[in-house]
Formats: C-alpha cells, sequence, structure tokens
C-alpha cells in the first residue's frame, strides 16, 4: 500500500520513543487535575472514608520506585541495541528502538512518575479537597492496575530484548511486509516501466538537490501532478536507491518546469535506507546478519543457517508474483515504475552467505536445500534463479573446501538443482 509524504512523516515521527513517552506524560498530567474538576460530584459519605495520608504514601512510593523501574528499562534497552549492533547488524537497531512494547513499558513507567508527582504536589496545596483525594485514590489504584500488567509484559519482553533471534524474526517480520505492500501495488499503484525502455527526447528530469536514499515515494501526489498536467511521470528511482543531484529520480512527460520541481519534492531522501517502500533492504540485512555470524569473530554458522530458513520463508511469498506484468491493480495510471526484479532479490540475500560461508560445507548444504525449494517453486524466474546461485555457491564452495567428499557432496545437492530445468 502506498502512503501520502505526510502520512509516512507521521508514521516515522510516531514510531520515536519520545513521542509516545510524551503522550503518556501529557495524558498522566491531565488525569492527575481532572480530581479537581471531579471533586465536587463525589457524596460525601466516601470522603470520610479515605484519607489524605493513604493517598499521599501511595503515591510516594509510584513515584519512587518508578524513577528507578525507568532508570533501569532505559539502561537494559541501551544494552540491548548495543549487543544488536555487535552481534547481529546495525541496520537492524532501527526496528529495535521502534518496538512497540518497548515504547509502551517506557512510556507508562515515565508516566506514571510524573502522575504521582503531580499528585503529590496538587495534594500539598490543598486544591484537590475531600472529593479530589478520593478521584485521586481511585484513579491511582487504576495506576497500580497498569503499571502491573506493564511490568509483567516488561519482564517477559526483555528477556528476548535484543537477542539474535528475536532481532532477527524482527528483520523478517518487517521485510515481509514490505514485499506484501509491493506485491499489491507492484509499481507503486502506477504500471510497469522496462528497465531497457529508453527516455524521450521530450522528457524533463527530476533530480534531487541532496546525497542519499530514497526512502519514500509519494505515488499520489506524482500522480495528481501528472493528471493536472495532462502527461506521464516515469519513476526510475525506487526507494533503496542511492542517489546524488545528477542521477535523475524521475522523468516527466508533458510537465513543465514548475511540475519537475514539484515531482522531487515527492521523494523523500534520506541517509540510511527504510524497510517500509524497500523489500530489498531487509534481505540485504538479514544477509548481513548471517555475514557476521560467518566472521572468524562470531563463528556462529547456525545463524546463518536461520537465515537461510528464514530467506525461503521471505522469498516464498514473492512467489506466483515475479512475473506479473501489469495485471495488479492500476491507481495511477499516469505513473510508469521500474519493477522490483527477483534476480535482485536473490542476489541480495545469498551472494554475500555463499561468499562469507564458503568454507563452511554445513551452511553450504543448508543453502542448496534452499535453493532446491524455492526453484520448486511457483514461476520460471524462481526456477532460473536457483540455479544460477547454485551453480555459483557450488563454484565458491570447491574454492574454499579442503576435503573431496564435502565438494561431492554439495555436487550431488547442485545436480538435483539444476534437474529442475529438465
Amino acid at each position: 500500500m502506498t502512503t501520502s509524504r505526510l502520512e509516512w512523516v507521521l508514521l516515522q515521527f510516531g514510531r520515536k520513543l519520545w513521542v509516545r513517552a510524551s503522550l503518556f506524560s501529557v495524558l498522566a498530567v491531565a488525569t492527575a487535575f481532572v480530581a479537581i474538576l471531579a471533586k465536587p460530584y463525589i457524596p460525601d459519605d466516601i470522603q470520610t472514608k479515605i484519607g489524605a495520608d493513604a493517598v499521599d504514601n501511595v503515591l510516594g512510593i509510584i513515584a519512587s520506585s518508578m524513577l528507578a523501574v525507568t532508570i533501569f528499562s532505559l539502561s537494559t534497552m541501551v544494552a540491548a541495541f548495543t549487543a544488536a549492533t555487535n552481534n547481529v547488524s546495525p541496520r537492524a537497531t532501527k526496528l529495535l528502538m521502534e518496538d512497540s512494547t518497548a515504547q509502551n513499558a517506557l512510556a507508562t513507567f515515565i508516566g506514571s512518575f510524573l502522575f504521582s508527582v503531580v499528585g503529590i504536589v496538587v495534594l500539598s496545596t490543598g486544591a484537590y479537597g475531600d472529593g479530589g483525594r478520593v478521584v485521586v485514590f481511585i484513579v491511582t489504584i487504576g495506576v497500580i492496575i497498569v503499571i502491573v500488567l506493564t511490568l509483567l509484559r516488561w519482564i517477559d519482553h526483555l528477556s528476548r530484548l535484543g537477542r539474535v533471534g528475536e532481532t532477527t524474526e524482527k528483520v523478517e517480520h518487517a521485510t515481509v511486509k514490505a514485499m506484501r505492500g509491493r506485491i499489491e501495488r507492484p509499481y507503486l499503484g502506477g504500471m510497469r516501466l522496462d528497465a531497457e525502455a529508453a527516455p524521450s527526447d521530450t522528457v524533463l528530469p527530476a533530480f534531487a538537490n541532496r546525497i542519499g536514499y530514497v526512502q519514500h515515494v509519494d505515488a499520489g501526489a506524482l500522480s495528481e501532478l501528472a493528471e493536472a498536467a495532462g502527461g506521464m511521470v516515469h519513476i526510475v528511482a525506487l526507494p533503496g536507491s542511492f542517489i546524488d543531484p545528477s542521477r535523475p529520480l524521475a522523468y516527466c512527460e508533458g510537465v513543465d518546469e514548475d511540475g519537475v520541481s514539484e515531482a522531487a519534492k515527492a521523494f523523500t531522501i534520506g541517509d540510511e535506507r527504510s524497510f517500509d517502500q524497500d523489500p530489498r533492504f531487509g534481505l540485504c540485512v538479514l544477509s548481513e546478519i548471517a555475514s557476521r555470524a560467518l566472521s572468524t569473530a562470531l563463528n556462529d554458522p547456525g545463524t546463518a543457517i536461520d537465515v537461510i530458513g528464514r530467506a525461503v520463508r521471505v522469498l516464498s511469498v514473492w512467489s506466483g508474483h515475479a512475473d506479473q506484468n501489469g495485471e495488479a491493480e492500476v491507481a495511477y495510471p499516469r505513473l510508469r515504475v521500474r519493477p522490483v526484479e527477483l534476480d535482485d532479490l536473490f542476489d541480495d540475500i545469498f551472494t554475500p552467505i555463499a561468499r562469507d560461508g564458503a568454507s563452511v560445507v554445513e551452511v553450504h548444504i543448508r543453502l542448496q536445500k534452499a535453493l532446491l525449494m524455492l526453484g520448486r517453486m511457483e514461476g520460471e524466474r524462481f526456477r532460473d534463479n536457483a540455479i544460477r546461485h547454485s551453480q555459483l555457491a557450488l563454484e565458491r564452495a570447491e574454492a574454499a573446501l579442503a576435503i573431496e567428499h564435502d565438494r561431492a557432496t554439495l555436487r550431488g545437492l547442485a545436480d538435483r538443482v539444476c534437474d529442475l530445468d529438465r
């Protein structure tokens, strides 16, 4: 599914930790002051049963404990981010920082702390009165229940936060989500633009004003621009492309120079790649995880084997959609967009693993079996890419393996993959 630039910016903004914590804090402070407005509606017989000391003591306990829990949680998260950076991939750390469970836990702890502090301050001024103290006491009981439930979930989450398997799973889910979005609209809602198609002399190129990665393309804005001008827009820089001011983002046909400038603004350029519209980025991060696991520093072939299995699951999402030629729903008929090529997806994930694991026979055995599974999936291009990478992986392994028995085993597996072409 495509999103507008504003929606995408708001989505990125909402994923930041401080935003959620700020919203919870504002809600907590507002809740503390609501007691002042609600106190006239509290019956007198209830007011006499709850003393100010009880509320003061409970709020004091929450304030001191939540401050300690927040500091502990932040230090634990920083340690998890560091572990993920060192043992998984720095590119995967962003997914941990955007983890909703962690953000909700921290926001709850900070909000509870502020609620208790504000409550103590207002109680000391006497602004609550007897009725207000009753409201604060009832709200405090609710806050305690929320804190307990959050702590139980947070303790379970902390046991997995930053672990290799947990982080790899987050990367897999983000990649699958991006792939399904691209499958739903393979050309960002437009129509296919062949890679070999050369732009005519009548079109005007739109250039970026900075160097970086294309993170998001506002296909809707480009379609409206082309519709207003009665022209066409040919998008040549997909999300994930590294561009500079000399490389065109798109070619605009029938659009004036002012329109070309507006077309360039529909492309969001950043310093890093984003998972949202870029399914290839997720596969690149998975391959980084496997390559790091195969380094001499970690020497963890099991993680590389796990990544190969995840790669099969991710690429299987693309099965049946690799050869589509415009049969998908066209929301923006005035857009022409280059497709994501299956060849590139295979290259992104399997080439680094085959290279860095060339001397590890168990990794190459799993790799050949994975390629055999992918070659059996729907689509001729799956079979062709499986055979191509099977042969490339075999060449790398034969050049690195010292034992003839290992090489013979891999040749037998590679022959099974090649037999798919018969």
